[in-house]
């Protein structure tokens, strides 16, 4: 009878250990994700200024911008993009 009342406590700090390890795992799942996201980011980025730089004049007016402006306008429609999205997120959300 006394072996029915026992409980392994190794069964229990498994049970623990195998939770954390999940915990664990899907915050550095998280933290890739975050980190390839932002690098995809960058070459987006850059890739957008290089194409921009390689405009012409005409195609930059054509557009709304100056040869000066190319930097602030690529980060400005960076901004207005962000905003798009987290609009969407929270629309989504909600339904």
């Amino acid at each position: 009878m006394s072996m029915l009342n026992h409980t392994s406590s190794s069964f229990i700090t498994s049970g623990a250990v195998a939770g954390a390890l999940r915990s664990c795992r899907a915050w550095l799942g998280h933290l890739i994700n975050d980190y390839i996201a932002k690098v995809i980011a960058r070459r987006e980025h850059q890739a957008h200024l290089f194409m921009l730089r390689h405009f012409s004049d005409k195609e930059l007016k054509d557009i709304g911008l100056n040869r000066n402006q190319v930097g602030e306008g690529l980060a400005e429609a960076a901004k207005d993009r962000s905003a798009l999205q987290e609009v969407r997120q929270r629309q989504s959300m909600m339904s």
